[in-house]
């Protein structure tokens, strides 16, 4: 067989990984990614005043390719579902960047206007990244949770089904959230605090999960800790040790191709979710590099929309909230 693809699935009854081999699927009927009908809206994260502020970073920078640089106002950006769709399920998406800047419109927008055409209310994050370092992106994935949830009547959605997706280094902080979403370093003393921020659900697309060589992804390491980061830190944001019961259901993926990030990190996170019984699939494809994207040409890995999709729908995420 040419092409590796493989699902595993961790069942709250067994310990153990089970392994199934798929029939790859036709490539030729992809769901079109639309713009959706409404306009995005942008709010900042923090109106009170972003904690421990560094206006001398911005003003913010975008360049061609949509990568945002200079990040002092974390924003939310709100893409509404597709006019004749709306479910009740949002999605807040952390764009990759390795911790230096965002991939704001391929690992950000792009996803986005998938998920409308689905129904989701999707918010794409634009939180802060190396110029401050831990733990402000952090706190800013935990205060979206919190903020989405807490407006819930107003973005109509259902407060119990709210996901964030991650690609890359947005992987380990949507990852972080799945897992340090009660930890101290996310607080800042604010109102919101006192908000659930913990997601009902993860999709994480070829992320980085441990900070431990020799898998780890040294540049969003050192981006993030630093140069000499203490071992408290590198073990607290090696989140696959951080995994537990309470961890969200989680959805991985990944491919053999990826030389930036090791598929080993998304096998880290998926087999400690095993062990703490927590439901989780995981797609390993052959082709596709780091930061593939939604493109074409990749073999059955350019599907991975449409395997999203089923996942989500299996959940019960795609079917209107009553």
């Amino acid at each position: 067989m040419s092409t590796l693809r493989l699902l595993l699935v961790a069942i709250p009854a067994l310990s153990a990984t089970m392994l199934t081999a798929l029939p790859a699927p036709s490539t030729g009927n992809r769901p079109p990614v639309t713009v959706p009908a409404a306009t995005p809206t942008t709010v900042p994260l923090w109106p009170e005043g972003v904690p421990d502020a560094r206006p001398e970073i911005g003003p913010e920078q975008v360049d061609a390719n949509g990568k945002v640089t200079r990040i002092a106002e974390p924003t939310l950006t709100i893409v509404p579902p597709a006019i004749d769709r709306p479910n009740g399920t949002a999605v807040i998406i952390c764009p990759g960047g390795g911790y230096v800047g965002l991939s704001r419109q391929r690992e950000g927008f792009q996803y986005a206007n998938w998920l409308s055409t689905l129904g989701v209310t999707a918010f794409v994050l634009t939180n802060r990244v190396g110029d401050y370092g831990h733990p402000a992106p952090l706190q800013d994935v935990l205060r979206a949770v919190r903020l989405v949830r807490s407006r819930a009547v107003e973005f109509r959605i259902d407060p119990s089904r709210v996901g964030v997706m991650g690609s890359s280094a947005g992987g380990h902080l949507a990852a972080c959230a799945g897992t340090l979403f009660d930890h101290p370093a996310g607080r800042t003393g604010a109102a919101l605090d006192a908000v659930s921020a913990r997601p009902d659900f993860l999709l994480l697309m070829y992320p980085v999960i441990t900070l431990d060589d020799p898998v780890a992804h040294a540049g969003s390491r050192r981006a993030l800790l630093g140069a000499q980061p203490a071992p408290e830190l590198l073990r607290l944001l090696s989140v696959e040790k951080q995994v537990t019961a309470a961890t969200p259901p989680t959805l991985l993926i990944h491919t053999q191709e990826d030389q930036s990030v090791p598929v080993e990190n998304s096998i880290l996170f998926f087999q400690a979710l095993t062990r703490a019984r927590v439901p989780a699939e995981m797609y390993l494809f052959e082709h596709g590099g780091h930061g593939m994207g939604m493109r074409d040409g990749l073999g059955t890995a350019s599907d991975w929309p449409r395997r999203a999709e089923e996942w989500l729908r299996a959940r019960g995420l795609l079917t209107s909230a009553r």
